[in-house]
């Protein structure tokens, strides 16, 4: 008649008593992938040979297990960061003011690993032309300078400082930024799109500093700009993203580089702003106000690198409460 056991659980019949190891055998099982309990009791593997299952007994017979499968999600691949044509190796760009010296700057720049560092167009010091110089410390041979209109509050302006910028160094990818007031030095796009439109129409490929409004990013886009620019917070305010939600739906229905300008503090800001999908982050304030700008510009090289890394990878969905890593299935 044979004899009843239960095995994980689950009924079974056998002809006759088996040896531990018998019965693994008839299950394909490798004894030395797998642990056997009987009876309440380890079966230590020396014994798998003598140990006899018999009539009644109860085994678990466990191996170890990942935890689990997840259903298989869209990969996001990965693109280059060009911008009009241009494609760069580093996801940050770095600004030139607020530093204490030249020097100390460049030392950033290097640390940072940035391609690409926004430069103001200032008039010459007459009274004293000796003065140091950004062009003797970081060279627009090797860095791609990128003009910008830092201080226009009209388009007339803006687009008379680039007039400037081209002439010198014969830049057209340059940065708009238009602002508003002096306090809030927040935006103003209706003088944004203006200055955008014109510069366009001169050949300028215009990279536009703008509000995390999706309805005006998208607007800069049809006007010609080559990549979007909205703020993450107030300029120099260090706060960090703000808007999330409406900097996710401009990346979303952005065709041209989405580059978060503006309030970027420390590392972990730019990290976020990577892992929504940026193309790219722009900080200034936040490296040379640094108690160690060398070292604050090595970490956001790191963060923007993470970020990126971990905006590909796709991050796991949040949940409202736990959700053990192990499954259940299998449980002893």
């Amino acid at each position: 008649m044979g004899i009843a056991v239960t095995v994980n659980g689950e009924a079974r019949q056998l002809e006759a008593p088996l040896s531990v190891a018998a019965l693994l055998a008839s299950l394909g099982l490798e004894p030395a992938k797998i642990a056997v309990e009987r009876n309440l009791e380890i079966v230590p593997r020396s014994l798998y040979g003598s140990v006899v299952v018999g009539e009644g007994d109860r085994l678990e017979i466990v191996h170890f297990i990942g935890g689990g499968n997840a259903p298989a999600e869209p990969v996001i691949a990965d693109k280059p960061f060009t911008v009009a044509g241009r494609t760069f190796k580093s996801r940050l760009i770095i600004g030139t003011g607020k530093f204490k010296t030249y020097e100390e700057n460049a030392r950033a720049l290097e640390a940072s690993g940035a391609e690409i560092v926004t430069v103001a167009v200032r008039r010459v010091n007459l009274s004293d032309p000796s003065q140091p110089k950004l062009i003797d410390f970081i060279d627009p041979k090797k860095v791609t300078y990128l003009p910008n209109t830092a201080g226009c509050f009209t388009g007339e302006d803006a687009v008379r400082t680039l007039r400037l910028a081209r002439e010198a160094g014969g830049w057209t990818l340059v940065k708009l930024e238009v602002l508003g007031d002096q306090k809030m030095l927040f935006p103003d796009m209706l003088e944004t799109l203006r200055a955008t439109e014109m510069l366009t129409k001169e050949g300028f490929q215009v990279m536009v500093y703008c509000s995390d409004d999706p309805l005006m990013a998208k607007r800069l886009e049809d006007l010609g700009a080559v990549a979007i620019m909205p703020l993450a917070s107030p300029i120099g305010s260090g706060l960090g993203l703000q808007s999330t939600v409406n900097i996710r739906m401009i990346i979303e229905d952005a065709k041209v580089p989405v580059i978060v300008d503006a309030g970027i503090g420390t590392a972990s800001d730019a990290a976020i702003a990577m892992e929504l999908g940026c193309d790219a982050v722009i900080s200034n304030t936040g490296i040379a106000q640094a108690k160690n700008p060398v070292m604050m510009a090595s970490a956001m090289k790191h963060a923007v690198e993470a970020g990126r890394l971990a905006y590909l990878a796709g991050r796991m969905p949040k949940k409202r409460y736990a959700d053990p890593s192990s499954p259940l299935a299998g449980l002893i």
